[in-house]
């Protein structure tokens, strides 16, 4: 029924095809950019893995495959882009749990992986609320000029978000350069301030190009320049970041805790800074944050144990050591000098000479 003229008043109809044919072009775009770089993850992932296996191994920047994989991501980045300026950052930025449960479904195909009842439970879920997201988003179309992006800059609603935004930010800096503290929650919440900002830019860049389209004037807006500058720095800033909670933690942990935090976060920011959700009906708020909840259950159960690290064993089994009584495995001792400890001397089996010369 989607291209019926007039084929009822439901969901799929004409009618509502034709009010959001271009809600559903972003889609579209963000689902495919979702998918490709998906890919594009497994091809890199397969690179290392082949390159681990040679004898003489050679960088990983110097294998076509590894870089056909970068391109594929370059790719598929552009598609989420392009997305942005198509349809609402609440109804994008969910769409990310695409590429965690299309990295299951390719890391089957090019890495041999099993398919785990929990990876077909968890994409059911993800697909269930990628449905409910898009039937239920905020139906609005936004031209996102030049002068709209100035007139929410400088509104009452962002000014208050984004001080109590580096309120947030400044204390969590301090406790993670000042006090040392690492957990994940503090550098994943990080990560996700900067995520707010960094859509909320991105979205008036992409926004801003496809008005150009039609009027040229949109590119020499100052207001354009400042958002490409602090789209680019937020970026480089949750790179940075996200780098440190992955070499602390498992890419299962980091993974789905990601996707939450920046999920909500960008959902904040298109409803302060875009007012994405006004006006929309009490029930249609719920079945989209109903969605959301199917979706980030769905990336929990598609990443759970899937990378579950086997660390090597603890100690050496030197066997028996003539002289000695071996009381158990010898461990690692990181206080002395020594690799293990063995009994002392008072505990020592003593040789037939040695119990001779004693008596």
């Amino acid at each position: 029924t989607y291209g019926a003229q007039g084929a009822g008043n439901g969901s799929l109809s004409g009618a509502w095809y034709r009010r959001n044919q271009i809600h559903l072009f972003g889609v579209l775009l963000a689902i495919l950019g979702n998918l490709v770089i998906s890919i594009s993850l497994n091809i890199q992932k397969y690179s290392h893995l082949w390159s681990a296996q040679q004898e003489h191994p050679r960088p990983y920047f110097r294998s076509v495959l590894w870089w056909g994989g970068v391109i594929l991501m370059a790719l598929g980045e552009t598609g989420n882009f392009v997305a942005y300026g198509f349809a609402p950052i609440t109804l994008i930025a969910p769409l990310g749990c695409m590429s965690v449960t299309g990295s299951a479904i390719t890391s089957v195909m090019f890495l041999r992986e099993n398919l785990r009842a929990s990876d077909l439970i968890g994409m059911t879920l993800a697909l269930a609320g990628t449905y409910l997201l898009v039937n239920f988003a905020p139906n609005i179309t936004q031209a996102i000029s030049a002068r709209t992006v100035q007139y929410y800059f400088v509104g009452w609603q962002f000014m208050i978000y984004m001080i109590l935004e580096i309120l947030v930010f400044c204390i969590l800096l301090y406790f993670h350069k000042r006090k040392g503290m690492k957990h994940i929650v503090i550098l994943l919440t990080l990560v996700a301030l900067l995520a707010s900002v960094t859509v909320i830019s991105v979205k008036a860049v992409s926004g801003m190009i496809t008005f150009s389209v039609t009027d040229k004037m949109q590119l020499t807006y100052p207001i354009f320049y400042i958002m490409c500058i602090i789209m680019i720095a937020s970026c480089v800033f949750q790179v940075k970041l996200l780098n440190q909670a992955t070499k602390l933690y498992n890419t299962a942990t980091v993974v789905p805790v990601n996707h939450i935090f920046f999920t909500i976060s960008a959902i904040i920011a298109g409803i302060i800074f875009y007012q994405e959700f006004l006006g929309a009906a009490f029930l249609t708020i719920f079945i989209y944050l109903f969605g959301c909840f199917l979706s980030f259950l769905g990336v929990v159960l598609v990443t759970r144990n899937r990378e579950k690290e086997h660390l090597p064993q603890s100690y050496i089994d030197f066997g028996n050591v003539p002289g000695k009584q071996i009381l158990d495995k010898i461990q690692p001792d990181s206080s002395g000098l020594s690799y293990g400890t063995l009994p002392d001397g008072s505990d020592s089996i003593k040789s037939p000479n040695e119990e001779k010369k004693g008596v």
